[in-house]
């Protein structure tokens, strides 16, 4: 006789989006992991098809409240590459620079309010609140910074409706910018701090066995630390041009889950995001970045996933540093956009969301009209990653009782921060034990 047991978490407001977690195991280890995305597809891809080639970074914005900048950037690099615009210096700075203020806003919403309270013990961060008020206030005082960053240049903090294909609508004027210096280096104090203190939290040990490591996969740029260009270099030797990244990832259908799948041909499953940007870029982040990594004793490369909230410390006081540095030097553009004419063409780009490598492809057809688009987000890419980790983890707390090892599978999941869309629901999660021993 096979007796079998089943959890259910109802409401998880830690993810977000709406998914389930399915677990099979015994006595004699995991057999099954499914992590099962279940929200209906949503058909940006296919509604954009006959929008002008303009609508592109207004429309795929609103497929994140999260991370809208991200997808804006990754649309209108596509869509300059279709019409073979370059933006100016100045142009590009400003999108660097409202880049960062995402990173600030989306990283410090994810260690503050999304993963801390798994490391101490908490349901919520409003429970965590209660015990430690100053961590929430420094955390929300940090996220406040990003967003003025966004706010300034996007137009509103939410969806920002400024950016467009060959640049802004409207540039700022350098005095528009300097009022916001003053809040970032206080901002950039906090962050320096925040480094310190997620480095002492208590993190689980795992690590990958030798002949199972990860392949992180990652825009990297000699000249800088990657948000908007680069190549797509792996830590398994990968390097090549974004235009040549479907000649080297696919997605596959699952049958339990409405998100697909993305993988490496002939390798199989990667490994998207600060980490991965760490682990190939580390030694481009800024001098003062890589003090305060020094002073903590946190190493060049990182392979425990449960330290991702470190990486995200570190990425948050770099875009403090960059953000500072961009305004410190920056010069007005002469024109807010490059014009374009549109042309029949296939445009393509990838930038670093928060969250890791998002790619977009468009095709345009000669009145600019879009023919054809393809975007992978960061979370489909990892998701064959969480499940294997799932997997991996999983043998050492079966010993614990179902609510414990329920925590542990929430926080791996977490820390990959998955979006898996753009409001906060719930993860179900089952747990189906089957005692062999009992047969």
């Amino acid at each position: 006789m096979t007796e079998s047991k089943t959890i259910k978490v109802d409401y998880l407001a830690r993810v977000e989006g709406e998914g389930a977690l399915y677990i099979r195991y015994d006595d004699g280890g995991v057999h099954d992991v499914k992590l099962k995305i279940f929200e209906p597809p949503r058909f940006f891809e296919a509604f954009m098809r006959g929008r002008d080639y303009l609508e592109a970074p207004d429309i795929t914005a609103r497929i994140c409240g999260i991370c809208p900048v991200a997808y804006q950037m990754s649309a209108l690099h596509a869509m300059e590459d279709a019409l073979g615009l370059a933006p100016t210096p100045e142009l590009r700075a400003l999108r660097r620079l409202i880049y960062c203020g995402e990173w600030i806003e989306s990283h410090t919403l994810h260690i503050y309010m999304l993963h801390a309270p798994d490391f101490l013990g908490y349901p919520s961060a409003v429970a965590m609140a209660k015990d430690h008020p100053q961590i929430v206030r420094d955390g929300l005082q940090i996220k406040k910074a990003g967003n003025a960053i966004v706010n300034l240049l996007g137009g509103r903090e939410i969806h920002p409706i400024n950016v467009r294909v060959g640049g802004f609508y409207r540039v700022p004027a350098a005095t528009e910018l300097h009022p916001l210096r003053e809040q970032l280096l206080q901002a950039r104090d906090m962050a320096v701090e925040t480094v310190r203190w997620a480095a002492s939290l208590p993190f689980p040990k795992f690590e990958r066995a030798a002949d199972n490591q990860y392949e992180f996969v990652a825009l990297s740029n000699p000249r800088e630390y990657p948000m908007n260009e680069g190549r797509i270099a792996s830590t398994r030797g990968l390097d090549i041009a974004v235009r040549d990244y479907d000649h080297h990832f696919r997605e596959e259908q699952v049958d339990y889950t409405n998100a697909l799948h993305s993988v490496i041909n002939a390798r199989g499953a990667y490994f998207v995001g600060p980490i991965a940007r760490y682990n190939l870029n580390c030694d481009r982040l800024s001098p003062l970045v890589r003090q305060v990594a020094d002073d903590i004793g946190f190493p060049p490369f990182c392979a425990n996933p449960f330290q991702s909230i470190v990486v995200r410390s570190l990425e948050v006081l770099y875009a403090f540093d960059e953000a500072l540095r961009i305004i410190d030097s920056y010069r007005e553009p002469q024109q807010p956009y490059l014009k374009s004419e549109p042309r029949a063409a296939t445009g393509c780009a990838a930038t670093e969301a928060p969250r890791g490598l998002l790619y977009h492809r468009y095709s345009i057809d000669e009145r600019g009209k879009i023919t054809d688009a393809k975007i992978v987000a960061p979370t489909s890419q990892n998701q064959k990653t969480i499940e294997t980790d799932l997997r991996l983890m999983l043998p050492q707390y079966l010993h614990l009782t179902e609510e414990k090892l329920q925590h542990q599978c929430e926080q791996a999941i977490r820390n990959y921060d998955p979006c898996i869309s753009c409001s906060t629901h719930f993860l179900k999660l089952h747990l189906d034990r089957s005692d062999r021993s009992a047969e």
